[in-house]
């Protein structure tokens, strides 16, 4: 692949065919990658270390904190963005190999087709993160978390852990579903942007 190919790729995925899609890369997505990297970190990078629970016995408190956490909030977060980006990156890989204008894209009815299929992939994975993620971590983060541990030594039987920092973690997990229904609704937005502006084009032909 030629640097042309690779200089293309980048220039499209830093600037889509529409203003939305734009404003969706440049904007929203550089703070939906800040709020996670700097404050998921301080919110969420230490709670291993500060999940205790009754006895506090290093084994019980990670047998307990695997089960309250199946996945980390960060490591789950961090997929997701990553998968999201990959319809918009297939599309921009294919339309660098093939030198597509950003113009042709909403000019020629099979290059929108694809990117609009492009667009659809992300609504579907930002739709399915967001199940996920309700079924993982819930809505709220409740202070106490009832262990069952009984699988690790029947004498702790369910045990009482300390969930640290609650009341941070159920604020920043309203804003990562908040963020997740923000990118499904301009994902939308620029379905509709795309067919008025393709229904603009056909109508001064």
């Amino acid at each position: 692949m030629s640097l042309n190919y690779i200089k293309n790729f980048y220039e499209g995925c830093l600037r889509p065919p529409t203003v939305i899609g734009q404003f969706h890369t440049l904007f929203f997505g550089s703070v939906r990658m800040f709020f996670l990297g700097v404050l998921g970190f301080a919110v969420y990078g230490n709670e291993a270390l500060h999940f205790s629970c009754d006895p506090d016995k290093r084994e019980l408190n990670i047998f307990c904190y695997n089960q309250f956490r199946p996945i980390t909030p960060q490591v789950f977060w961090a997929l997701q963005l990553v998968t999201v980006l990959v319809p918009g990156a297939v599309f921009h890989l294919y339309a660098a190999c093939k030198n597509i204008d950003q113009e042709e894209i909403l000019q020629k009815p099979i290059y929108t087709v694809f990117y609009i299929i492009s667009v659809l992939l992300r609504i579907i994975l930002e739709v399915l993160a967001f199940w996920l993620q309700s079924h993982l971590f819930g809505f709220q983060v409740h202070p106490l978390y009832m262990c069952d541990a009984s699988a690790l030594e029947k004498t702790f039987n369910v045990t009482k852990c300390m969930v640290p920092e609650h009341f941070e973690k159920t604020i920043f997990l309203s804003a990562m579903y908040t963020f997740t229904v923000i990118t499904v609704v301009l994902c939308v937005a620029e379905i509709f942007e795309i067919l008025c502006r393709r229904l603009g084009y056909l109508t001064s032909q």
